[in-house]
């Protein structure tokens, strides 16, 4: 067989069921698709293909999953830092929003996160955004493969100034897009319980159900939040939403910060899974989501950056480092989260937690091959013992040097081949200039 791409000489950390470790491995893709994964035989020179990428004795592994990102937020990076989410988001989020986010800069603010994203190492992400129909169509010219959420929400927003037809733009976007690119996922995204009414709540997940769509929200992120939704409907975020039907496992349930025993077996009963986003949950103060409790319980896990406004970057290697390190002194237990644990939260559980898993989130035959290279040859990165240690404790996503998205090269050498990357940094810079003078 003649194969489109050969990629040799690495060690490939697969993240398949057994976790195996291939020392010296050999990948070839046909259509997109992973044909082969082994040992490289003795002797073997790479020939046959289109494509051979010599990996140098790099480290050969899945891309990584982004469970919840903001594409366009991009646009509002560094902008109103170190407040309260309250605060941060109504007096100058919101505000800025209504203000600036139409298609054309939405459009613009996405095609600079999908840049940054792959760059760094992460070949899908999770999108909740409003105008996403400009998010979409900026991933697919990027080529980053996505599950892309139409947000909804009870107040007047970007591209939906009237609240009573955010339903319609959410099933709208979904049928446009349900069979539109292989690459691309429509969904639902809820913004969360305390700005959806019921009613929005109910008919948005019967949209995500009719469609066998994701559903996507915010749930527990706060303090204040829990408090809210106490008051006025007696019982938790997470009973609330499994009161109004919404749990179940096509359900996201993004950051899940204030939530107690009883509401984590409930999540788990229903199968529904958690986007951990720890550095963004620290930025705003809102706490630390209880993820060895939640592993404990067999609900998945993956890891989210969330936007660029609150994190403020989507490397997920950076997510990686923090996730693992932040449970341990919580704990006061240098056992929990584990390298191994979290490199699958951002990979094959991050896949599983957005309902990807049977296309990507592990090197195996006949998934696709969205598989990245990390150049070792750095000083942080000698020696190495345990290549799953460096990938979280060590790399960063600047070590990336080529990605792949189901088998098309869109990152070689460090640089991106699907976008002119000058271009929109120069028209961000531009928008970002009129942007300061409304601060």
């Amino acid at each position: 067989m003649k194969y489109d791409t050969i990629i040799h000489n690495g060690i490939i950390v697969t993240v398949n069921r057994d976790f195996d470790v291939i020392n010296d491995g050999l990948i070839c893709i046909k259509d997109g698709k992973i044909e082969i994964v082994s040992s490289r035989p003795a002797n073997y020179i790479p020939s046959g293909a289109k494509d051979i990428i010599d990996a140098k004795g790099g480290i050969i592994m899945p891309g990584l999953v982004n469970t919840h990102t903001h594409l366009p937020m991009t646009l509002l990076r560094g902008i109103a830092d170190d407040l309260p989410l309250f605060d941060w988001l109504n007096r100058y989020i919101f505000p800025l929003e209504a203000k600036y986010m139409n298609p054309d800069n939405v459009k613009l603010g996405s095609l600079l996160g999908c840049a940054e994203m792959l760059l760094s190492g992460t070949t899908t992400c999770c999108d909740g955004y409003f105008h996403e129909d400009a998010v979409a169509q900026a991933a697919l010219e990027s080529g980053i493969r996505g599950v892309f959420g139409q947000g909804v929400i009870d107040f007047p927003a970007p591209g939906i100034p009237d609240p009573a037809d955010n339903i319609k733009t959410a099933s709208r976007f979904a049928e446009k897009w349900q069979n539109a690119s292989s690459l691309i996922r429509p969904s639902v995204f809820c913004h969360s319980p305390y700005t959806c009414s019921e009613e929005t709540l109910e008919k948005a997940k019967q949209i995500a159900c009719a469609n066998n769509l994701l559903f996507q929200i915010h749930t527990s992120e706060t303090k204040n939040e829990f408090d809210m939704i106490m008051s006025k409907h007696g019982v938790s975020p997470v009973k609330y939403l499994e009161r109004t039907g919404l749990l179940d496992e096509r359900t996201l349930l993004v950051h899940s910060v204030w939530v107690d025993e009883e509401d984590i077996r409930i999540i788990s009963g229903h199968g529904s899974k958690i986007s951990h986003n720890p550095q963004s949950n620290m930025k705003l103060a809102s706490g630390i989501a209880p993820v060895p409790e939640f592993l404990k319980n067999e609900i998945t896990v993956g890891l989210g950056t969330d936007g660029c406004a609150s994190n403020n970057d989507p490397d997920l290697f950076k997510e990686m480092d923090v996730a693992a390190k932040i449970h341990k002194v919580n704990l006061l237990d240098p056992t929990v989260m584990d390298a191994k644990t979290v490199l699958q939260m951002a990979t094959i559980k991050g896949a599983k937690a957005i309902g990807l898993e049977g296309e990507t989130g592990s090197i195996e035959k006949g998934k696709q091959a969205d598989i990245i290279i990390i150049d070792t040859d750095s000083p942080h990165l000698i020696p190495m013992y345990n290549p799953v240690s460096h990938i979280v404790y060590s790399a960063t996503g600047s070590d990336v040097r080529d990605v792949l998205v189901s088998g098309k090269i869109t990152v070689r050498d460090k640089k991106i081949l699907s976008l002119d990357i000058d271009d929109i940094m120069d028209k961000v810079n531009l928008l970002g200039a009129g942007i300061k003078r409304d601060l």
